[in-house]
């Protein structure tokens, strides 16, 4: 199941990207189609399959940027949260005293490059909900691994 939260910066980026291919991409897309379809023999035309195929693929990414921009909720993270909700960033350290800190957002706009895992991953439901010095047990397919939260913040730290 897919939640359907999701920050406002996220829900921004989602219509950012829907306007840029409707209103940019989809229409250089079906000018280069006409193009390349007026120069005769289509069957053996490369700019004119590959415009056919990227109109295509823009239009399945609009389809599925429009059903998701019906459905998402903007949640806003607790000015002071006392335990681990949507949009809160968590420290936590593991058993070798490693640290991360990452935010839990909405599946559409999780990076873990950027320190944001979706609510939805294991790491994001094993954190929902929980304290300060909380010990939790993340159930990873490369195993088992055990960490204990030591900051929750509605900003990110440092």
């Amino acid at each position: 199941m897919v939640s359907n939260m999701i920050s406002a910066e996220g829900r921004k980026r989602l219509q950012e990207r829907y306007d840029f291919l409707w209103e940019t991409e989809r229409p250089r897309m079906v000018k280069n189609m006409a193009d390349a379809a007026a120069e005769g023999d289509r069957s053996e035309n490369a700019e004119y399959i590959y415009s056919k195929k990227r109109l295509r693929e823009i239009d399945r990414e609009l389809r599925h940027l429009g059903d998701r921009l019906k459905v998402v909720k903007v949640v806003y993270p607790p000015l002071n949260p006392s335990t681990v909700s949507f949009g809160c960033w968590v420290s936590y350290e593991d058993e070798e005293g490693e640290e991360r800190c990452y935010q839990l957002v909405g599946p559409d706009e999780f990076d873990v490059t950027a320190g944001k895992i979706s609510v939805d991953s294991p790491v994001g439901k094993a954190l929902l909900g929980r304290k300060v010095d909380d010990e939790i047990t993340i159930k990873r397919p490369a195993g088992d691994l055990t960490v204990t939260i030591v900051a929750i913040s509605s900003s990110r730290p440092g």
